[in-house]
């Protein structure tokens, strides 16, 4: 299941620009996951796009600019491959509505612009901000001035909800949408995925192995540095704790995670637990991309191989739904 020249592209959205159905997230490579040094960052995401991979996404605030510096010498070095770059916007100001103005929104890009040595941004994320953002008409205003002088080509919102994702498929303007989907967090199967396709809003979906929980690999005497946000972040102190083990107690993640990979077993895939995993996102109709992240080249190189994969069989899907249903639906379907 090594063979990646097959990796499946869909349209992002709006934005109508082609992606491979497995892209790369970048958090990892800038902070909040301990060290990662700048060769073996740029070894990843050479290891990603030879893999096929054609989305990096990526934030102005991680490691402050790193990632974004890290991705734009990258680019520069490879001007023919043809990539597409999602950063975010909105997480270097206290998440209040009125920190989300124009004259922000200018500094915020054009910082961007200089990281990631480009004229104009191919796509800018609204950072998971507050709903009241999402709803305000003068949000969408801003953003469409960026689009106008061709500061950006196109913008979308990385939400933690999926109210606050329904708010966002209906404007116009948005050409994507990120939210946290994977088998422990499903609800955005049931609304989101839907509306998404029928507005022609691209979904772009994160921790999709709940933060490495999926990959199987983790044990009660596993430990993280400190920091990494799957140390420090368990509790929701620093940011959402929805983005950490997808909000799963970590325990009761485990044993779930244990019978997942049992299932990928018994399924007799050719899967690892983590492609499987990614495959099953891949695989929900309404889904553009997913972008887990990577450490190191092997990590990159077999996440590509979901983008690939042969439908996964009825019996495994509901089997995983019933999983979901029984260990984890009544702590998670009705937080975000």
């Amino acid at each position: 299941m090594e063979r990646t020249e097959h990796m499946e592209h869909r349209t992002l959205g709006r934005t109508g620009r082609d992606v491979s159905v497995v892209g790369l997230g970048t958090w990892q490579l800038g902070a909040d996951w301990g060290e990662v040094s700048e060769d073996d960052a740029l070894a990843v995401l050479a290891a990603a796009v030879e893999s096929g991979v054609t989305l990096l996404d990526t934030a102005d605030v991680y490691g402050d600019g790193r990632s974004e510096q890290l991705i734009g010498r990258f680019r520069a070095e490879r001007p023919d491959l043809p990539l597409t770059v999602a950063t975010k916007m909105g997480r270097r100001v206290e998440q209040r509505l009125e920190n989300y103005t124009p004259e922000a929104f200018r500094a915020w890009t054009d910082r961007s612009r200089r990281n990631l040595g480009v004229e104009t941004l191919d796509l800018v994320q609204l950072h998971c901000p507050p709903s009241e953002v999402i709803e305000a008409d003068a949000t969408y205003d801003a953003l469409d001035a960026l689009v106008d002088d061709g500061t950006l080509a196109a913008y979308a919102v990385s939400v933690e909800t999926c109210d606050q994702a329904l708010a966002a498929i209906a404007r116009p303007g948005v050409a994507s949408v990120q939210i946290i989907l994977n088998a422990f967090r499903r609800k955005p199967l049931d609304a989101v995925l839907p509306a998404a396709i029928e507005a022609g809003v691209g979904i772009v979906a994160r921790v999709p192995l709940a933060s490495g929980l999926l990959s199987g690999r983790y044990t009660r005497e596993t430990t993280f540095a400190a920091d990494d946000h799957r140390a420090y972040n368990r509790d929701g102190s620093a940011f959402d704790v929805g983005e950490t083990f997808s909000g799963v107690d970590y325990a009761t993640g485990l044993d779930a995670a244990a019978a997942f990979s049992a299932l990928v077993a018994d399924a007799d895939l050719g899967l690892t637990p983590a492609q499987a995993a990614l495959a099953w996102v891949v695989q929900q109709p309404g889904v553009t991309t997913v972008i887990p992240g990577a450490r190191d080249v092997d990590q990159a190189r077999a996440n590509a191989v979901a983008g690939s994969a042969a439908p996964l069989p009825a019996a495994f899907l509901d089997a995983v739904e019933a999983l979901y249903d029984e260990r984890l639906r009544a702590d998670i379907q009705p937080r975000w």
